[in-house]
């Protein structure tokens, strides 16, 4: 019997212009800094950071908790 909380890998994936238009990579210091804040909220949450990218400063990244994902949703709507 499967657990309820066991963790599904969810289609959702968030895209979020964060960094200026020339941030296309991993190397820049603060896109590192994000991706490693989004691995800590992961660890948090028991869940795995599936995927991130970085292309002309939009960042796009999912995890495998669909309740984390629609928080995140939640909370960007909250911000507009």
């Amino acid at each position: 019997m499967e657990d309820e909380k066991t963790k599904r890998p969810t289609d959702g994936v968030i895209e979020v212009d964060l960094f200026p238009k020339d941030v296309d990579s991993l190397p820049a210091p603060a896109v590192a800094t994000f991706k490693k804040l989004l691995q800590d909220v992961a660890e948090e949450f028991h869940c795995k950071l599936l995927s991130f990218e970085v292309k002309g400063g939009t960042v796009s990244f999912s995890f495998d908790d669909d309740e984390l994902t629609a928080e995140i949703l939640k909370m960007l709507q909250e911000k507009e």
